[in-house]
């Protein structure tokens, strides 16, 4: 699961086709009144853009997870423990500024001399292991099911028919994608003449009385690139992402892994991968982004402040440019729990699991050591009570553990938008919502950027996570997930769902718990515990 672009194509092609045609006691944020706050009439500063999700409801108005307040008023002089969090992903850049002295170590192995020193199956593993080895581009499930021709599978009708139909948007997509992109320049062209100077501003633009039909429509399409904080090269990444996804996500003749190992034999080659826990590109930004919002260093004068600050991050590389494999995930699992993690941070998933039941068994497995794991509940807009998405903690809605918390995410504006377009919803499988559309955040080589995702929420919540078990380190994994869906905010204001405008909701029927998360209450109440 990469963070999310669905609906920014869509706003973009709707474009492109329009335009072508204090020292008191602490107490926890009452409940009972949280629906009667008022809504944020002011556009957020560029400061609220990007701290919003650790903003407060009760006092900013944004509907984010109350970080700034928990330090300032409970966590004040206060250090706490270490904790391990494991980040399962797309690797982390572990050079960044913003992560230096929180990348966890593993001091029982000697770096870099070609043996396993700790005697865990793994060798050199410094900082973490990658179970990708150099793997990058991968396929979709789905499209490995068609791909094994194995027309027995209960869901290989199903997956032909969803790799055809997915192939050929895909393809319409990128076609109307590479229109818009041969109609920009131009554009831009226009009104760079008309406007007698190379660098115009918004004013400019939008100051323009069009004489002619191409000047209103090179205004009209410039205006919305400003609208949307589009530019031309990012424009053209999601154009490159489409080609991804035509030329090896739903290309069923495409062979993406090289550790060597068979993916569908669970004890074939241990130890495959090596201890390169690094994007192999710059662009592989995903698990940089994520590890940021858990525990990129606070107040430090550099670009983001992460959720928690007593923490050692954990790099774990098994998530692609495509769908993650089962045995991956399942091993991932375990080595975080085999190497002192406390909390682990799942942000991928898919809609086929061929071999769910390993994944299940490691959640069971982190479950019986007493490790939480927080995983995003997905960008696709669902139900999924009713629609497939793996890893998942139970089978056919029952339970296999209680250690296992999946986040829905907020945009950033109060009121019937605050539920993010592209989240997945439940109030079965979904626990809670935090923070996770539009967040800003750590990416490779020291640099840093705004994405939205399920993925940019479920790290709020191990950020969270690792908070309390910080500070009440004998609260066990079950305690720390109760007091954090428990001290939520909950609300019942009705809520757009899926980002379909004739979908309204109360909010109470999106998650098990119709609460947003709020670290200081959660602080709060696990100090009572």
């Amino acid at each position: 699961m990469k963070y999310n672009k669905t609906f920014l194509v869509a706003h973009i092609l709707i474009a492109f086709f329009l335009i072508s045609c204090g020292g008191s006691p602490l107490i926890s944020t009452p409940v009972e009144n949280i629906d009667a706050s008022p809504l944020k009439v002011l556009k957020l500063t560029n400061a609220e853009k990007e701290n919003w999700g650790h903003l407060d409801l009760e006092k900013d108005t944004i509907p984010g997870m109350s970080v700034d307040r928990a330090y300032a008023e409970v966590l004040k002089g206060k250090k706490g423990k270490k904790v391990i969090v494991a980040i399962i992903d797309s690797g982390i850049d572990i050079n960044h500024e913003d992560l230096d002295g929180v990348i966890w170590t593993n001091k029982n192995e000697i770096p870099y001399n070609g043996k396993d020193d700790d005697n865990n199956g793994y060798v050199d593993d410094i900082h973490g292991w990658n179970f990708l080895g150099d793997t990058y581009n991968e396929q979709l499930e789905m499209t490995r099911l068609v791909a094994s021709g194995d027309t027995s599978s209960q869901r290989f009708a199903e997956a032909k028919a969803d790799v055809e139909k997915s192939y050929n948007e895909t393809l319409q997509t990128k076609k109307n994608i590479d229109a818009l992109l041969q109609r920009i320049p131009p554009a831009q062209e226009t009104l760079k003449k008309h406007l007698e100077k190379n660098d115009y501003t918004k004013d400019d633009v939008r100051k323009i009385n069009p004489d002619t039909e191409d000047l209103g429509q090179a205004k009209g399409l410039q205006m919305f690139l400003y609208n949307n904080n589009l530019t031309l090269n990012q424009i053209k990444e999601i154009g490159e992402s489409y080609n991804d996804q035509l030329n090896f996500n739903y290309n069923v003749n495409f062979k993406g892994r090289k550790t060597g190992d068979n993916p569908d034999d669970f004890n074939d080659k241990p130890g495959y991968g090596n201890g390169n826990v690094k994007p192999v590109k710059k662009s592989e930004s995903h698990g940089t982004h994520v590890a940021g919002i858990v525990a990129a260093k606070r107040n430090n004068g550099k670009g983001a402040n992460g959720v928690a600050n007593n923490v050692e991050i954990m790099s774990i590389r098994a998530v692609p440019n495509g769908d993650e494999y089962d045995k991956d995930i399942a091993k991932a699992i375990r080595y975080a729990v085999d190497n002192g993690a406390s909390i682990i941070n799942g942000s991928f998933g898919k809609s086929y699991s061929p071999h769910s039941d390993w994944v299940r068994g490691a959640i069971k497995y982190a479950a019986d050591k007493d490790v939480l794991i927080v995983h995003a509940a997905g960008n696709d807009s669902n139900d999924i009570d009713v629609e497939p998405n793996f890893p998942a903690d139970n089978i056919d809605g029952f339970e296999i553990a209680e250690n296992y918390i999946s986040v829905g995410a907020l945009a950033p504006i109060y009121g019937s938008g605050m539920v993010a377009g592209f989240s997945n919803y439940g109030d079965i499988n979904v626990d809670v919502f935090a923070p996770g559309a539009q967040v800003y955040s750590t990416t490779p080589e020291n640099e840093y950027d705004t994405k939205g995702g399920t993925s940019m929420a479920a790290p709020a919540i191990a950020g969270l996570a690792a908070l309390l078990r910080s500070q009440y380190p004998k609260l066990t994994a079950v305690q720390v997930k109760m007091v954090i869906l428990n001290s939520g905010l909950q609300l019942t204001t009705k809520v757009v769902v899926g980002g379909d405008a004739s979908n309204v909701q109360p909010f109470s029927n999106l998650s098990k718990t119709g609460r947003i998360a709020n670290a200081y209450n959660a602080l709060i109440m696990a100090s009572k515990l």
